[in-house]
């Protein structure tokens, strides 16, 4: 009786360990934030992420989407040419129109692109190609892909496209 009282206990103890760490791991996954709070929280896009605000495009990041965002690195704003940012910010309209020429409705993997042509949301073409693994938007290659959002999914590239004079 003394041996079957404590097998139970013990099983009891393990069984109350287990559901807490259970709980434990199930309380620390982090649910699914939109597109703008995870271009937010990801480091590497903060110039990214000043400029959405700056364009009042986060609350239309944080909408229901679903959007493809190719998401320009810190690194790929400071490869530009001097002055730009400062005159983007001086004019909402073309930040705004540079911004939404890397966003494409709907939600996009890498293993769904195809060599096309899609629309972005400013109305303008983006040439999309995928060899192998690398998946390329215009002129920029994306150097890490599929950061899932819970309204859409963020491909981080390594260059600004520009959209074409209009």
């Amino acid at each position: 009786m003394h041996i079957d009282s404590a097998l139970r206990l013990t099983r009891r103890l393990t069984l109350a360990v287990t559901t807490i760490a259970l709980v434990s791991a199930c309380a620390s996954m982090q649910k699914p934030v939109s597109v703008a709070d995870t271009i937010a929280k990801t480091p590497e896009l903060s110039t990214l992420n000043g400029l959405v605000k700056a364009a009042g495009l986060t609350e239309t990041l944080q909408g229901p989407g679903p959007f493809t965002v190719f998401a320009p690195n810190d690194a790929a704003f400071k490869a530009l040419k001097a002055g730009t940012l400062e005159d983007l910010g001086k004019h909402p309209e073309k930040l705004k129109d540079l911004l939404t020429y890397h966003v494409v409705p709907g939600a996009l993997a890498a293993k769904d692109v195809k060599n096309s042509t899609v629309k972005a949301v400013n109305g303008d073409p983006l040439a999309l190609s995928k060899a192998g693994d690398f998946v390329t938007v215009e002129n920029a290659m994306a150097v890490k892909g599929d950061v899932m959002a819970s309204n859409g999914v963020i491909h981080i590239i390594d260059t600004v496209m520009t959209p074409p004079k209009k």
